[in-house]
């Protein structure tokens, strides 16, 4: 901007006295929630902040914290200091403002609900949740836009550098991650620091890298402020940062959007098409240790002649294991149309967007490009011969967090790799947690025309199965083995047992697969 400098950011040193201020005034993500009310509460992550402010008139210390941070409106100085005892310091720090008579808000501040029921905030540049998407804690969009930056940002920063904090898509990614004790974590792309807080919490050493300076210091203050131990943060794009170093996890929510050109750094990658992100799956398993996960959320292109799965699963590098799930599937109208929204195009002149649309879609065609996928890919290093890879559309509601479900399914996958038809018979399992049996028929029926065995877990899968499937899974409780559990129904049903035994394991690959059942060791 020209004739502006751009300001100062917050000083870290001052991170524990604020945090103290913060919980003492219970400005947390349970005392806002207590404060505003669920309806208030809800309409911020919609961006209305008016039921907000109706809530906020009474001048406590929690109501006038959450106008400055929240709402960032101005304050009068006196109530701020009633709130924050040590606001010289943060007016010093640059945390806050002097505004005449009125103290005002520098970054945005916004309680978030971490894991174990911890106070965390998230520190991010100004207007990119009121005013946008995004709310307390969390956003409404899974794998789209993280939050559509409200009016003017924080004054003197160019739009393409600011920071965007927590939205809906980096709190998917956190519900998403696998959350096993590590040694070592690496955050590509941290932004405001969201997921190198999460990874601090089960990681011994955790880096966070960033192409954009701003988004370090970002980073550094939300752990600062949280009470989280530094991370190693390094300047970078993609894994230059990290050279040879490898890594027990990779998380990263990257700038996936599929755009004409970089114009903002939170969210274009800079690459043709959809390749960043495939760059950053192929370069993954360089830096993983054996048994590693890389997670990450992506976009990619749908493209003519070739199918979408087709496409990804040559993504994936030599002996890494891979799931990878579309949620949604935009056509390329719609999805220009929603990062033309996220740019705020759709408010410049209706000349200057419909060039911009244009080229959104000049860019598609010569692609060959009809629609974009949406989703979620984790990868592991599991330096299988055969790997297993998944690539399915699954558009249902599913549980959160999925971490520990995403866990157990690449678990089962290096047990069915290393059980043929012969040790899975000789093996024991048990009824997934949560899965019940469903007969559909008929009303007086004396037999179902179909039972279903629906898991209220994990994705929530439901799958048809037939007499003989049914009865095996009532009865896995982890005590006979398959095989026996197989032979009793043969004699039940009158079956020959050498036919059941041939043609039941390809039915409990399926079952273990999908998480029906689980095996026993």
């Amino acid at each position: 901007m020209a004739g502006v400098s751009t300001p100062l950011l917050p000083a870290a040193r001052n991170a524990p006295s604020l945090r103290d201020d913060l919980r003492a005034a219970a400005f947390t993500a349970d005392g806002c929630l207590d404060l505003l009310g669920a309806a208030a509460y809800a309409a911020l992550s919609r961006a209305e902040t008016v039921p907000a402010l109706r809530a906020t008139r009474g001048g406590s210390p929690l109501e006038t914290l959450v106008r400055l941070f929240l709402l960032q409106r101005p304050v009068p100085y006196e109530r701020a200091r009633a709130a924050l005892p040590r606001i010289g310091d943060y007016v010093t720090g640059g945390w806050l403002a002097r505004d005449g008579d009125d103290v005002r808000a520098t970054v945005d501040v916004r309680p978030y609900a971490g894991e174990e029921g911890a106070d965390w905030w998230i520190v991010s540049d100004l207007g990119c949740a009121v005013g946008g998407a995004g709310g307390i804690g969390a956003g409404t969009v899974e794998t789209g836009a993280e939050g559509t930056l409200g009016v003017g940002g924080t004054p003197g920063v160019d739009r393409a550098d600011l920071v965007l904090g927590v939205g809906g898509a980096s709190t998917t990614l956190a519900g998403l991650t696998v959350r096993e004790p590590v040694g070592s974590a690496l955050d590509l792309g941290t932004g405001s620091g969201i997921q190198a807080l999460h990874a601090s919490r089960h990681a011994t050493r955790v880096t966070a890298t960033d192409v954009n300076p701003r988004a370090l210091h970002f980073a550094r203050l939300t752990l600062a402020l949280s009470g989280a131990r530094e991370p190693d943060l390094r300047e970078g794009s993609l894994f230059e940062p990290v050279r040879d170093e490898r890594f027990d996890l990779i998380v990263s929510n990257p700038p996936f959007v599929i755009s004409p050109g970089g114009r903002f750094t939170y969210r274009d990658g800079g690459m043709a098409g959809d390749d960043l992100c495939r760059t950053l799956v192929q370069q993954s398993a360089d830096h993983l240790n054996d048994g590693g996960y890389c997670q990450l959320l992506a976009n990619w292109q749908h493209t003519e002649g070739q199918d979408w799965r087709e496409r990804l699963v040559s993504w994936i590098p030599r002996g890494c294991d891979a799931w990878i799930v579309q949620r949604e599937v935009q056509d390329v109208t719609q999805y220009a149309e929603l990062w033309l929204r996220d740019g705020g195009d759709h408010r410049t002149d209706p000349a200057t967007y419909a060039a911009r649309y244009d080229a959104w879609l000049d860019e598609f065609e010569q692609r060959k490009v009809n629609g974009v996928g949406f989703g979620w890919i984790t990868l592991r290093k599991s330096g299988a011969d055969q790997p297993a890879i998944t690539a399915e559309e699954w558009p249902h509601p599913v549980e959160q967090p999925l971490g520990p479900h995403i866990a157990g399914w690449f678990d089962r996958q290096d047990f069915l790799r290393t059980h043929d038809d012969a040790a899975l018979l000789s093996s024991r399992f048990a009824l997934g947690d949560g899965v019940v049996q469903e007969q559909v028929g008929l009303p007086g029926a004396e037999d179902p025309e179909h039972v279903v065995l629906r898991a209220a877990r994990g994705m929530r899968r439901a799958t048809k199965v037939d007499t003989v499937g049914a009865g095996f899974a009532g009865v896995c409780d982890g005590t006979l083995t398959a095989g026996r559990i197989v032979d009793a129904i043969a004699q039940l049903l009158g079956e020959d047992p050498v036919v059941l035994r041939d043609r039941t394991p390809e039915s409990i690959r399926l079952l273990v697969e999908q998480g029906f059942l689980d095996p026993v060791e």
